[in-house]
């Protein structure tokens, strides 16, 4: 998203709206003593410059002792109030740069930064808020494979039909009710592990709001940390809602340019529209994807995912890449026999 506007855009007709009741309710919460605060996400980069990723909300004092900041979870976390157009002091490393969030409070913009590879950090501060750190994970120049994962249907299953699963996203309060899918930690795991540096990206279509909630799930059933690349649910500049196969194709494109010496796994389900994206980026982009893992559903957990499982007569038309590449199994143990024969594992 941009940052700093090159013109004058006409806005959607359902932003203009939202964008004036933000206007009024964070007048009316400023005045009750709400105070901004910034939500940082993982972000990541290369040598000399690095993606920083958050979001500038206001937060109500907690009445305990210590007037801390109330987090927000579950149902609470799609009701923010988010700050427009704030300053944001980002400190990364020994360099410091102020930027201004957007319409909706998102931080996502890229500084230049000399950060070594692997974890670190970068603060952020907006206006009077609390200094906060967000992760980020810096690719070493040498990678040359790495993992781009879906989330849903892919890693964690909630056995919800599809048009409900945004609500279910919405108001579950506990992330100990979702479930992961059998077997893919464990694929992800020896995957890095037989690749040394290979960075982990989690591509959905679900919105910031619950990266929280998201963050927790992965590493309590013990996946590979990286960075979580989600989308903004409310209306755009452009359009009363987000497209979301338009963000995972924006993002894929995005880091193939990003990454231009990395091979990518690509990881998804076969329950909507991951294998038709997916072979649009091989056709688009061969010299970027190492291979193609799709987790094949069952005809009722295509049904609950709100479509049916691609066919094999289907890929046909695929690029000839994908004849050895692409890649079937029910769980990450079956793909896990299947990517064992190649140079990954």
């Amino acid at each position: 998203m941009s940052l700093t506007p090159s013109g004058p855009v006409r806005l959607h007709r359902a932003a203009r709206i939202e964008d004036a009741f933000h206007d009024v309710l964070e007048r009316r919460l400023r005045l009750r003593g709400w105070k901004v605060a910034v939500t940082p996400y993982t972000g990541y980069g290369g040598p000399g410059w690095v993606r920083v990723l958050g979001r500038v909300l206001l937060a109500r004092l907690d009445p305990k002792p210590g007037r801390r900041l109330k987090k927000l979870r579950g149902w609470r976390s799609f009701t923010a109030v988010s700050v427009a157009n704030a300053p944001v002091r980002i400190t990364a490393g020994d360099r410091t740069c102020e930027v201004r969030c957007d319409r909706g409070g998102f931080i996502d913009t890229v500084i230049e930064a000399d950060l070594a590879p692997g974890w670190a950090t970068v603060t952020l501060q907006s206006e009077d808020s609390a200094p906060v750190e967000a992760p980020v994970r810096i690719i070493d120049p040498t990678v040359r494979f790495g993992i781009v994962s879906d989330v849903d249907d892919t890693v964690m299953v909630t056995t919800l039909p599809r048009p409900l699963l945004a609500a279910w996203n919405t108001f579950v309060l506990d992330e100990h009710a979702r479930a992961s899918v059998p077997g893919m930690a464990v694929l992800y795991e020896r995957l890095v592990n037989a690749n040394p540096g290979a960075p982990v990206f989690y591509l959905s279509t679900g919105a910031w709001n619950v990266a929280a909630t998201l963050t927790r799930f992965l590493s309590r059933h013990l996946y590979p940390a990286g960075p979580l690349l989600l989308t903004d649910w409310g209306p755009q500049p452009d359009r009363f809602f987000r497209s979301g196969q338009a963000h995972k194709r924006a993002t894929l494109a995005r880091l193939a340019s990003e990454f231009p010496d990395i091979r990518w796994l690509l990881v998804g389900d076969d329950g909507q529209h991951d294998p038709e994206i997916y072979a649009e980026f091989v056709a688009e982009h061969p010299e970027s994807v190492a291979a193609v893992a799709i987790r094949h559903l069952s005809p009722t957990q295509a049904v609950l995912a709100g479509g049916f499982p691609t066919t094999v007569e289907s890929t046909r038309r695929l690029p000839s890449f994908a004849s050895d590449r692409w890649l079937r199994a029910p769980d990450g143990a079956g793909l896990w026999r299947l990517l064992r024969d190649t140079e990954l594992l």
